[in-house]
């Protein structure tokens, strides 16, 4: 099978970012975004997703806010996974996964579709999140979204049973998303061709 990788580099006024990524990995990651909340959830989200994943970042305008280089981070990485599954043929295409932290549960439900939707609900509402390291709820919806939109795929997140502890909501969320995308993106031998009956996912 031909090796699925890529390597994005973008570089804006506000950010200067590039991964490298090779989808059919063993979960091995090197990152640094600068904001060390992310890169944590990244890990993990590498990790049991088993996708060997290096972000780094140049100059980026953290000293203002982590808004522009998170998203960015997302987009990205949405733009690594596209280039590197190409035209998608023999993939599974749909991935669901549930990963429990105590009494938190996250769940994901995705399809790489070539139509980039993104939604999450949680058990409470997003303001009522303790932010941890100064990053914030709303700032993973930014990144989920990004990633989303970029790689063409629903992506759907549901964290139920939510306490007010941002890290023990998003740490299954990223897991979950690593499992889930680990499972669309396997190739299924039974499929010939592109997994759609239009036989194209643009």
């Amino acid at each position: 099978m031909k090796k699925r990788a890529a390597v994005i580099k973008r570089k804006t006024r506000e950010t200067d970012i590039a991964v490298k990524l090779n989808v059919d990995g063993s979960g091995k990651s090197k990152i640094n975004t600068g904001i060390g909340f992310l890169d944590h959830m990244l890990e993990l989200f590498a990790f049991w997703g088993l996708f060997d994943l290096e972000i780094s970042t140049g100059k980026c305008d953290l000293k203002v806010d982590i808004h522009h280089t998170n998203e960015d981070v997302g987009i990205v990485l949405g733009q690594a996974f596209r280039k590197a599954l190409a035209d998608k043929k023999g993939i599974r295409r749909f991935g669901y996964a549930g990963v429990p932290m105590e009494e938190v549960v996250g769940k994901v439900v995705l399809d790489i579709s070539g139509r980039g939707f993104f939604d999450i609900k949680t058990s409470i509402a997003g303001t009522k999140f303790i932010p941890s390291e100064g990053y914030r709820f709303e700032y993973a919806g930014h990144f989920f979204d990004g990633l989303a939109k970029n790689l063409g795929m629903n992506l759907n997140v549901r964290i139920e049973y939510a306490n007010r502890d941002l890290h023990a909501a998003l740490e299954p969320a990223f897991k979950a998303l690593g499992i889930a995308l680990d499972q669309a993106t396997q190739i299924d031998p039974r499929r010939k061709g592109v997994p759609s009956t239009k036989g194209v996912i643009d």
